[in-house]
């Protein structure tokens, strides 16, 4: 393969559960050794768009290259070129840390005799070798997160999907995570990952943005941002839930989210210059309106908003 293709191309990719249409048409070119984030509210095809991917599903319609292999017909070629860390802790809780390590390394077919220099690689890497001979049922949340990932890479797979992976980890552990991600990254792995976090999102060095199974926006996070197409309005007041009833009912106001002391505003205008000033007086004239004093001044989009534009998910 020239090495200017995309790691995954997905063309025309649907799945239907019954009269359920859960993935509606993909078309996909992820980037190889990068980051690529799906984004989307729940039940929007993401894990389904996950398992097709990596061959677990057959799609309805459509197909999948990965490195070259087709998916379905290639599907088993092409599990063994991936690495796949689900949601939810799915290790076996009464087997070790090495234990655990040592049945996926047999059943990935490592070679008898790279099998404990691998295991042992990992255990350093993601700093579990004092923990070998733990059962994850004694151990925390972000213990276990990084013998997951140790698990899912023990083979060396080119590419990695990862399923929601921090859900149920603090802050500095998810931080350490995207450490780690950023690592294998460098090594050339091209890393598929789906959250609902957005300060994840923004880590990403590409971003798809689902919505019913479709896909509503793609591209680099800041260029998404950059390009909304919608303006933003902050307004800090003192009485926030008298500004809010008033500006909630405006038809210019797509969406109102309070950030501490000020509300946040995704308006409708589409980013002109005369549009956007005659919905911020509008804002200020219903906040006079209701005798709120307020100042209202144009913000910059966050990911969020990018997010709400795209799902429709206001108000």
């Amino acid at each position: 393969m020239s090495a200017v293709e995309p790691a995954i191309v997905a063309q025309g990719l649907t799945r239907r559960f019954g009269a359920t249409l859960a993935v509606d048409g993909l078309d996909l070119a992820i980037p190889k050794a990068q980051i690529y984030g799906f984004l989307g509210p729940n039940g929007s095809g993401k894990s389904t768009t996950f398992r097709m991917l990596c061959g677990l599903l057959k799609p309805t319609a459509g197909e999948v290259n990965v490195l070259g292999h087709r998916v379905p017909r290639d599907a088993e070629q092409v599990r063994r070129l991936i690495g796949y860390m689900t949601q939810q802790f799915s290790l076996y809780r009464d087997l070790s840390v090495h234990e655990n390590l040592d049945f996926i390394a047999r059943i990935q077919g490592l070679p008898r005799a790279d099998r404990r220099a691998r295991i042992d690689e990992v255990l350093a890497t993601y700093d579990l070798a004092q923990l070998r001979t733990r059962r994850p049922e004694s151990m925390s949340g972000g213990e276990r997160q990084r013998l997951a990932l140790a698990a899912a890479v023990l083979h060396r797979p080119p590419i990695l999907l990862l399923d929601e992976p921090t859900s149920a980890v603090d802050p500095q552990t998810r931080r350490d995570f995207w450490d780690n991600l950023f690592f294998l990254i460098d090594g050339g792995t091209t890393i598929l990952v789906s959250t609902h976090y957005m300060e994840e999102a923004e880590r990403c060095h590409r971003l798809a943005i689902i919505d019913r199974g479709r896909l509503v926006a793609e591209g680099e996070p800041l260029a998404l941002m950059r390009d909304i197409g919608h303006t933003v309005v902050e307004v800090t007041a003192h009485n926030l839930r008298a500004a809010r009833g008033a500006l909630a009912a405006l038809p210019s106001v797509r969406s109102v989210a309070q950030l501490g002391n000020r509300l946040h505003l995704l308006l409708r205008s589409h980013g002109h210059a005369q549009h956007a000033a005659g919905a911020i007086g509008e804002i200020r004239g219903a906040l006079d309106t209701a005798g709120v004093h307020a100042t209202v001044e144009e913000a910059e989009a966050g990911l969020e908003d990018v997010f709400v534009a795209a799902t429709g998910n206001g108000r």
